[in-house]
């Protein structure tokens, strides 16, 4: 299955849809315009929050955490490099590993690939498909990425 994560373009703050493989919108995120780091929230199509990524303010390197259902999942923090993206990825047992910088990388359980992402070039606002193998990873493939991209965002461009 495969969902796709779209920024939207004319928009105050972080905020994107997400759609199903049929061009359905399945959820949408929304960030905290006044707030200290990252904060985004992830919404079902009934305005119910399932998600959020928080980023933990005053860290070095940048670290994200990942709550669902009000209980912190996991984190994500951003390695300092010079030449490519690297991050330690604490979150469901998973692996990332692939190229950041042009936005292509798989997570991996138990050594075997299971989400492959990858960036969409030619679009309005960041735009990232995300192929999932299992149908039960989708949410926390999808918090997963929105992680990984608030992470290589800097915070007072948008």
């Amino acid at each position: 299955m495969k969902l796709m994560i779209k920024q939207r373009v004319f928009a105050w703050g972080d905020k994107f849809d997400i759609y199903d493989e049929f061009g359905n919108v399945k959820y949408f995120v929304k960030g905290e315009l006044f707030s200290f780091g990252h904060k985004l929230h992830v919404f079902d199509m009934q305005n119910r929050e399932i998600g959020a990524v928080h980023e933990k303010v005053l860290t070095f390197p940048k670290q994200f955490e990942i709550v669902m259902g009000g209980v912190t999942r996991g984190h994500i923090t951003k390695q300092f490099t010079f030449f490519y993206q690297k991050y330690d990825v604490d979150f469901n047992g998973w692996h990332v590993d692939g190229d950041f910088l042009e936005w292509n990388y798989d997570v991996y359980s138990a050594g075997r690939p299971i989400i492959h992402i990858n960036k969409e070039w030619l679009a309005w606002g960041d735009t990232y498909v995300i192929d999932i193998e299992n149908p039960a990873d989708e949410l926390m493939g999808l918090m997963l990425v929105l992680a990984i991209d608030a992470a290589n965002c800097d915070h007072n461009k948008n």
